[in-house]
C-alpha cells in the first residue's frame, strides 16, 4: 500500500470512528439554549442525549451482522445517509420531543461509522500493522470529547445550538463522500450468512454464561454509567449552577477528559509490575472511597466550582483505570466469539449509561447532588458485583497487557 493511500485511509477511518463521540459531546454546551427555546428543561434536553446512548447500545448489536452480510460499504452508506437527514431534522424541532426522537435515529446512523472503522482496520491492514492503526483510532476518539465540547461551545455562542447539527451533518456528508470514492470493499459480502435472531441470540447468550464475562463486563460497564450521568448532568452542573460560559464549559471538558485519558496510559506502564485484576481491585476501592465523599460534601453544601471539577476528576481517573482492564479481562476467555463478546459488552455500557443519565434527568436542575449520587451508586454496585463475581469464577485467565491498554 502506497503511503499516500495508507495515510488517507488512517484519516478516513479515523474520522468515522470519531463521529460518534463528536456527536455526543459536542452540543453539550447548548442545553440551556435548546430548554429556553423549545420550551422545557434541562433535565428533558438531556433525555435526547439518554435517546443517543440507547440508539448506540441498540445499533452495536444491529451492524455487526449486517457488515458480514452484505460487505462493508453498504450498511455505511446507510449509517451515514440516515445520520446526515436526522441531524438536518434537527434544525426544523419544534418540540423537545422531536428532539429526542431524531438524537435516537441520529445515533442508530453514526453506529456503521464506529463499527464498519474497526472491521475495515482488521480487513485492509495486516497483522503487524493493526496494532498501530488501531492506536491511532483510539487516539482520535480519546481526543474527540476534548475538541467537541470546546468547538461546540464556540459554536453555539456564535450562532446558536442549531448549527451544532449543521456541522455535524456536512461532516457526515464529508465523510460519506470519502467513503463513496477513497474506501476499498474490504469484506466480500456471505449470501450465506444467517440474518435470524436465533443463530445471533445463541453467540450472546454463549458469552453471558462465562462468570469472567459477566463480571468483569457488568463492572466496565457500570462504572462507565458514572461517566455518562457526568457527562449528561455537566451541562446543568456547570453552565446553569456554577454560571460558567459555554466557552468556559467546553474548556473544563476537555480539562477532565485528559484526566481520564492520561490514567488510561498510566495503566499501560503500571501494567509491567501489576495485573489487570489487582489494578481493577484497588482502582475500584478508591473510587467508591471518592465518590462517597463527593457526596457528602453536595450533601453538606460543601462544594463549589473548583472542588466539584477535583471530585469529578478522581472519579474519572480510577475509570481510567478500571475500564480498559475489565473490558480487557472480559474479553479475555474468548477467541472463537470475541467479536459477540465485544459487541455485547459495547451494548451494555452504553445500555446503562442511558439509564444512568436518565436517573440523573430525573432529579432537581438545582442541585449538584444527583450527579455524585448516581457516580457512587455505580461505583457500590461494580464493588458489590466484584465481590460476587469471584464467587463464579473457577479459573480466572488473565488479560495480556496488550489487550488492557488497547481496550480503552
Amino acid at each position: 500500500m502506497a503511503k499516500k493511500q495508507h495515510f488517507y485511509l488512517i484519516l478516513i477511518l479515523g474520522s468515522l470512528a470519531a463521529l460518534g463521540p463528536f456527536s455526543i459531546d459536542m452540543y453539550l454546551p447548548g442545553f440551556v439554549d435548546i430548554a429556553k427555546d423549545l420550551k422545557s428543561t434541562e433535565s428533558t434536553v438531556a433525555l435526547s442525549l439518554s435517546s443517543f446512548f440507547i440508539g448506540i447500545s441498540a445499533g452495536q448489536l444491529l451492524y455487526g451482522p449486517l457488515l458480514d452480510k452484505y460487505g462493508r460499504k453498504k450498511p455505511l452508506y446507510f449509517g451515514l445517509v440516515l445520520y446526515i437527514v436526522a441531524s438536518f431534522l434537527c434544525l426544523a424541532v419544534t418540540d423537545v420531543n422531536q428532539l429526542i426522537v431524531l438524537r435516537f435515529i441520529q445515533a442508530i446512523g453514526s453506529c456503521a461509522t464506529a463499527v464498519a472503522s474497526v472491521a475495515m482496520v482488521r480487513d485492509l491492514f495486516s497483522v503487524e500493522e493493526s496494532p498501530k492503526v488501531f492506536a491511532s483510532l483510539m487516539l482520535v476518539i480519546a481526543v474527540s470529547p476534548m475538541l467537541a465540547p470546546t468547538a461546540g461551545g464556540y459554536l453555539i455562542a456564535a450562532l446558536g445550538w442549531k448549527s451544532v447539527f449543521v456541522f455535524l451533518g456536512f461532516m457526515a456528508i464529508l465523510m460519506l463522500l470519502a467513503s463513496i470514492f477513497k474506501l476499498p470493499e474490504s469484506y466480500k459480502p456471505d449470501p450465506n450468512y444467517s440474518l435470524k435472531p436465533k443463530p445471533i441470540l445463541n453467540s450472546f447468550l454463549t458469552v453471558l454464561k462465562e462468570p469472567q464475562f459477566s463480571t468483569y463486563a457488568l463492572i466496565s460497564s457500570i462504572t462507565f454509567s458514572g461517566l455518562l450521568a457526568y457527562v449528561s448532568s455537566s451541562p446543568t452542573v456547570f453552565i446553569k449552577i456554577y454560571q460558567v460560559s459555554k466557552t468556559g464549559y467546553g474548556w473544563i471538558f476537555a480539562i477532565l477528559s485528559v484526566t481520564f485519558i492520561g490514567s488510561s496510559q498510566v495503566n499501560s506502564l503500571i501494567l509491567k509490575w501489576f495485573t489487570s485484576k489487582q489494578i481493577v481491585k484497588w482502582a475500584l476501592l478508591a473510587q467508591c472511597v471518592f465518590s462517597l465523599i463527593f457526596l457528602v460534601f453536595a450533601l453538606n453544601n460543601w462544594l463549589n466550582l473548583y472542588s466539584t471539577i477535583g471530585f469529578i476528576a478522581l472519579f474519572l481517573c480510577c475509570l481510567g483505570f478500571i475500564n480498559p482492564n475489565a473490558a480487557a479481562l472480559s474479553l479475555a476467555p474468548f477467541s472463537k466469539n470475541a467479536g459477540s463478546a465485544s459487541a455485547l459488552m459495547g451494548a451494555l455500557q452504553m445500555g446503562l449509561g442511558a439509564l444512568a443519565s436518565v436517573m440523573v434527568s430525573l432529579f432537581s436542575e438545582h442541585s449538584v447532588v444527583p450527579m455524585p449520587l448516581v457516580m457512587t451508586v455505580a461505583a457500590f454496585i461494580a464493588l458489590f458485583c466484584l465481590l460476587i463475581g469471584k464467587t463464579f469464577i473457577k479459573t480466572e485467565i488473565e488479560a495480556s497487557a496488550d489487550a488492557a491498554v488497547a481496550s480503552h
